[in-house]
């Protein structure tokens, strides 16, 4: 009986361990909404991905005071996106204007194009906007 190295081991557990996240590696990044008024950043937290506001401007802060979110700017609007075939991820949308969360996908439909769904009431009350990724900055 042959036995593989416990160095090789742990190479392989780490390889597979991080191979969810791989999937999501062109969705990474910084994202911003259709108005532009708000920037996510995109990245692994934990096993899934989730989507962190960077940015904020002064009407998209107001408007999610007003849904009840105080501090907008470090709030994670996507939560637990786990890949569920290829540049699709399904998980939770956090809507600030409204203080809910709701069942969302996210399609990334081209290398700086991300279709983001959310549905208050699945089939009935759903919206989808087209973000933006965020040229990197000089």
């Amino acid at each position: 009986m042959h036995r593989l190295p416990l160095v090789v081991l742990a190479a392989l557990a780490s390889v597979a361990a991080v191979t969810p996240l791989h999937a999501a590696s062109g969705i990474t990044g910084t994202w911003h909404n259709p108005a532009g008024s708000v920037e996510v950043a995109m990245a692994p937290c934990g096993s899934r991905l989730c989507g962190t506001v960077v940015r904020a401007s002064d009407k998209a802060r107001d408007d999610a005071a007003r849904g009840g979110t105080d501090q907008l700017v470090g709030t994670q609007l996507f939560r637990g996106l786990a890949a569920d075939g290829p540049d699709h991820w399904t998980g939770e949308v956090f809507v600030p204007d409204i203080g809910q969360t709701v069942a969302g996908t996210l399609a990334q439909v081209g290398p700086n194009a991300l279709e983001v769904s959310g549905c208050v009431i699945p089939g009935l009350v759903c919206q989808t906007q087209t973000w933006t990724r965020v040229a990197a900055r000089r």
